[in-house]
């Protein structure tokens, strides 16, 4: 079902993406205009990230396998990295090239009416597709405050594409403002400072997104409030003495690996710690459908200490 949410929401910022990026191109060809180039790279640069995106879910969806035991569901988080690669190397990068070749060797931008009226349609466009990403982040976060839930979101798709959306509006802006300064003052070198403001907005984007998507990569655990909800759980349960250890860690969007060690109480038998283990396990994937893989370990206070004590030696 989230898979299915972020698909819709990539959808919809490739649709508009993709036409935007035709518009801008016509009108950069028409212009002359530098900062309508690089928006018209910027598009281009975002339909490709759009595509890079759907063909990560497409690839972390696959089935565990032998030489994959525990699934591809980080692959997400891998082309989550590449595209925040291809926004910073190709994005910011043409549009750096564009900004200081306009400035060294300033044109006067010939019929603007092109450009007004691009980038008037193309803030409509971006809009649109922003809003539908933001009302997916939000549904997301669950009132949590913005920056924190972006820190701790899991689903990598639905914040990049919020993230490149904001981008595209804040350069629409800008570039709205190096057209007009150019043409309406004749200073002919504000188009290209746009496009090196662009190519800033860009990079900006492309480091939030490499920080976020390397946190997922290497692996994060669990919201605290699902860590909080398993330690009530199996502490609840009538043989569970004390959780030595508790860890967790997203392999996907949806799919949390669980490993835990237990104390039971002294006494109970080895058959009443199997069916202890089974019934926690069984509560566990109940109630939290997103934890895939549960290893329990029945392992004493002390035995668990020693063995911390030597894996830290």
């Amino acid at each position: 079902m989230a898979a299915h949410h972020s698909r819709r929401v990539i959808y919809a910022a490739l649709i508009g993406n993709s036409l935007i990026a035709v518009c801008k191109f016509v009108a950069a060809a028409v212009t002359g205009s530098s900062a309508m180039l690089s928006e018209g790279v910027h598009s281009v640069v975002d339909s490709g990230n759009q595509l890079l995106l759907l063909y990560g879910i497409r690839r972390s969806q696959r089935r565990p396998d032998r030489s994959h035991p525990f699934g591809y569901g980080m692959e997400l988080y891998f082309w989550t990295f590449v595209v925040a690669i291809v926004i910073f190397a190709v994005g910011a990068g043409i549009s750096f090239y564009e900004g200081v070749r306009h400035i060294s060797h300033p044109e006067p931008i010939e019929r603007p009416i092109w450009n007004y009226a691009v980038l008037l349609l193309s803030m409509v466009f971006e809009a649109v597709a922003w809003v539908i990403a933001y009302r997916a982040f939000n549904k997301e976060r669950s009132g949590a405050p913005f920056l924190k839930a972006i820190r701790q979101s899991k689903d990598p798709t639905v914040f990049t594409v919020l993230f490149e959306d904001s981008a595209a509006l804040l350069g629409l802006v800008v570039a709205f403002a190096g057209v007009a300064g150019s043409h309406l003052f004749e200073l002919f070198w504000l188009d290209g400072l746009a496009s090196i403001a662009i190519g800033f907005v860009l990079a900006s984007v492309a480091i939030l997104l490499a920080i976020e998507s390397k946190g997922l990569l290497i692996g994060e655990s669990a919201d605290p409030k699902v860590t909080n909800s398993l330690r009530d759980l199996i502490s609840g349960n009538q043989h569970v003495d004390v959780i030595n250890e508790l860890l967790t860690m997203h392999l996907g969007p949806n799919d949390i690996l669980l490993n835990v060690s237990i104390d039971f109480f002294d006494g109970i038998s080895s058959e009443d710690v199997e069916l202890a283990i089974s019934d926690i396990e069984r509560e566990i994937k109940r109630t939290h459908p997103s934890i895939r893989r549960v290893f329990i370990e029945a392992q004493s206070v002390v035995g668990h200490s020693d063995a911390e004590r030597k894996a830290n030696q």
